[in-house]
């Protein structure tokens, strides 16, 4: 390879060149190739250099975030030794949560206080609402008997008797959410349908209707916190 790498290299000199500048062309040819392979030599080393340090360099430390951060330090609590692990978890756990946790228990608080203020200060509501329960009391036990006839006169005939008014004049000042209006409907219309059943002496029905009617009045004073400020309920 040496021997035709030359050869190819004289053929670039023309013939009319005298052997004392053959001589000195050559002496510089082989001085710049030598001055070649020194230059490749050292690029070879610095690439094995830069390798190497690649190589035995450890790796990226990955960035940490919030989250992860918080991840572990959980984690490190879990792993260390004590009893108080668990309550520190815990607190961290549920930190993000306190705002809007707190935030609730203040509203919570708030309506139930006010609807206390309405209930003691609601004397007259909650003596119509009393009488409903005695009325409800003695129509249920007529009609257990199939007595439909105690039970009509008890009933008064129509939705526009004294009691039942009375008893709206109560349920329009004590109820404030849906669910609690939803029962006074279910009452009322329950009620108008047990009229009607008594009047037809239809006991079936009017023992269907009553039960409809007792249902929806105690689920209303549950959801009013009547419930334990009414006898017999």
């Amino acid at each position: 390879m040496a021997t035709a790498f030359l050869s190819t290299a004289n053929s670039f000199f023309p013939s009319s060149i005298s052997p004392s500048t053959s001589s000195s062309c050559s002496s510089s040819s082989s001085s710049s190739l030598g001055t070649a392979l020194v230059y490749l030599n050292n690029q070879n080393v610095q690439r094995r250099t830069l390798c190497k340090a690649f190589n035995e360099s450890p790796p990226p430390t990955p960035a940490l975030t919030k989250r992860g951060f918080s991840l572990c330090f959980i984690t490190s609590l879990v792993l260390a030794p004590g009893n108080g692990c668990s309550n520190a978890i815990a607190a961290i756990l549920e930190a993000d949560d306190d705002e809007e946790l707190l935030e609730k228990v203040k509203k919570d608080r708030k309506k139930r206080l006010e609807r206390q203020g309405v209930i003691s200060s609601s004397g007259q509501e909650k003596g119509y609402l009393q009488d409903v329960v005695y009325k409800l009391s003695e129509i249920g036990q007529a009609i257990d008997n199939n007595d439909l006839s105690t039970a009509s006169s008890v009933l008064g005939g129509s939705t526009d008797t004294e009691w039942v008014k009375n008893a709206n004049v109560a349920f329009n000042k004590l109820s404030s959410s849906p669910e609690e209006k939803t029962q006074v409907e279910t009452f009322n219309s329950s009620l108008a349908s047990l009229i009607s059943s008594v009047t037809k002496n239809d006991v079936e029905s009017s023992k269907v209707a009553f039960v409809t009617s007792a249902t929806a009045f105690e689920k209303w004073t549950t959801l009013t916190g009547l419930v334990g400020q009414l006898k017999g309920l």
